[in-house]
């Protein structure tokens, strides 16, 4: 007999059921059997969603743009396709960057070629990639033959202006308030009109599964936002608007491209999340929006500070020197990269690099910065990545976005059935920048006569860089069959439970789990009682 609290007495058999139900509780002081793993990292470059390089006007499996040109505005021109998606001289990737001026969206005044877009979006999930998409009011000032000797498109008769129609409407080309507007921005048909596209745009596209970002553009050559910080406030948020207030689903870019003395002009007035090093901040609260963003020469840089600078150009100024990362931090985007992603596109070409006479030193310290920004994809404009370069850029695609090494996994050699799977795990996220997509970490049980999926209660997008700690209880169903299992892991897509990141460790299964170990379901002993 032993003594309650109170004087009351329990027998032997109590204090043994009592005992069970700590256990079965986890609350046992006999330490459970564990089985503790430490997976083998692997080096090799790995293709993984959101991330890495970027086909550009192309898809995986296409042929590599010739020489030094590249198409950049027209529609895409579809190549024969084989259904080998590998990639010659150019790393395999998971996003077909796609750019297209307004003249070829938007044909005649409201009707729009979404065809265009859906079979784009249709060819990228072919090919295993989303679409990055932008879409250019217009594009380069004048098709100058210097440009023309980079252009490979058939589309000879498009001189890189607004639609005709809207050509027509809005008069001949004037001096406009920034040099390369080819447009009056300010006039209350821009808005109309071009920021009427962009509404239909996001009404149609917004959340779509194949869409994987989109440029905010709204004003100067390319979409690159030249002047953006000289339009009146009105213009400039209502255009911005038209992008926040229809893709509020689909990932969106800013350029940081202001023109203007105060680059933070560019996020006022309107709820993208910004703050500043002096405390203060664009807003706070559920309804601020957090906005990737992008810029586009990565590599125009001039170590010596030569005039003219490696381009020809009759100035000492760069943007890597001059230009990132001042306008990021001064824009109030430095910390976007924690909830949006960066990406990038060159400067010209790889062969306008080694034109240039940079060497090794020069274009580590390139990726250099670009890492220290937190990147996560980039536009080398399916040109080929020059031989003598190759083991520097598969050491950057290592670092770029997000990569993920599972360096411990604790768990019990065995568990009951209606029980809990109670793990502890230790991860690391070895490159610059988080995971943006709404991906589950999940846990799966698998032998011949069942297999169970157990999603992880992690929201891995919080997964920064540096160490990871994941914890879990997981619930066993009451039938799973008794027995010897295999214990997996991966990251899957929502509903499906698909696999979608790879994993820098061994063990990869044939179907993109990643095994741990073995582990045994047990009957529960309570149902004696």
């Amino acid at each position: 007999m032993v003594g309650g609290r109170y004087g009351k007495k329990c027998n032997m058999k109590t204090i043994i059921i009592s005992f069970l139900v700590l256990s079965m509780a986890g609350y046992s002081a006999v330490a459970q059997e564990t089985v503790k793993v430490y997976p083998k990292e692997i080096f090799n470059v790995l293709n993984n969603p959101g991330i890495g390089f970027t086909t550009f006007q192309r898809f995986n499996g296409d042929e590599l743009n010739p020489a030094n040109r590249w198409t950049e505005g027209f529609p895409i021109e579809y190549q024969p396709f084989d259904g080998d998606i590998t990639n010659k001289n150019y790393p395999q990737t998971s996003i077909a960057y796609f750019r297209v001026a307004w003249a070829f969206l938007e044909p005649e005044q409201g009707k729009y070629n979404w065809p265009m877009i859906d079979k784009a979006l249709r060819t990228a999930a072919e090919r295993g990639q989303t679409l990055m998409l932008r879409i250019a009011p217009h594009e380069q000032v004048k098709r100058t033959p210097e440009w023309l000797k980079r252009e490979t498109s058939v589309f000879d008769n498009y001189n890189g202006d607004v639609p005709p129609w809207y050509r027509q409407m809005v008069g001949k080309e004037k001096p406009e308030k920034s040099r390369r507007w080819r447009i009056d921005p300010e006039d209350p048909r821009y808005i109309q009109y071009f920021g009427g596209l962009i509404t239909a745009l996001g009404q149609r596209y917004d959340g779509h599964p194949d869409l994987e970002s989109v440029d905010i553009a709204i004003v100067g050559p390319w979409g690159e936002g030249e002047g953006t910080g000289i339009l009146s406030e009105k213009t400039r948020v209502t255009l911005l608007n038209c992008y926040l207030d229809n893709f509020k689903k689909t990932t969106l870019h800013f350029l940081p491209n202001s023109s203007s003395a105060d680059p933070a002009v560019q996020v006022q007035g309107t709820n993208i999340a910004a703050s500043w090093p002096d405390g203060s901040n664009n807003g706070t609260g559920p309804g601020m929006r957090y906005v990737g963003y992008r810029f586009d020469c990565l590599g125009d840089y001039n170590p010596e500070r030569k005039v003219p600078n490696n381009w020809g150009q009759d100035t000492d100024w760069s943007h890597m020197q001059d230009h990132y990362p001042r306008e990021i931090i001064r824009m109030g985007m430095a910390d976007a990269w924690k909830k949006a992603p960066v990406t990038m596109e060159i400067c010209l070409t790889f062969l306008d690099l080694i034109k240039n006479n940079f060497d090794e030193e020069i274009i580590s310290y390139i990726f250099g910065e670009a890492l220290k920004l937190h990147i996560s994809s980039f536009n080398a404009k399916s040109l080929p990545v020059p031989d003598v370069w190759s083991p520097l850029v598969d050491k950057w695609l290592n670092k770029m976005g997000y990569r993920f090494v599972v360096r411990q996994f604790i768990y019990p050699s065995y568990i009951y059935r209606q029980g809990q799977l109670s793990f502890t795990s230790l991860w690391e996220n070895i490159g610059v920048a988080p995971i943006y997509k709404d991906y589950q970490l999940a846990v799966r049980l698998r032998n011949a006569q069942k297999t169970l999926v157990l999603p992880v209660n992690a929201n891995i997008r919080e997964w920064l860089p540096g160490d990871i700690v994941c914890d879990d209880k997981l619930y066993i169903p009451h039938d799973a069959p008794l027995g010897k299992y295999q214990l997996e892991i991966a990251i899957v897509a929502p509903v499906s439970n698909e696999p979608r990141v790879k994993l820098a460790i061994e063990g990869k299964t044939d179907d993109g789990w990643y095994s741990i170990g073995e582990i045994e379901v047990r009957e529960n002993i309570m149902k004696a009682y």
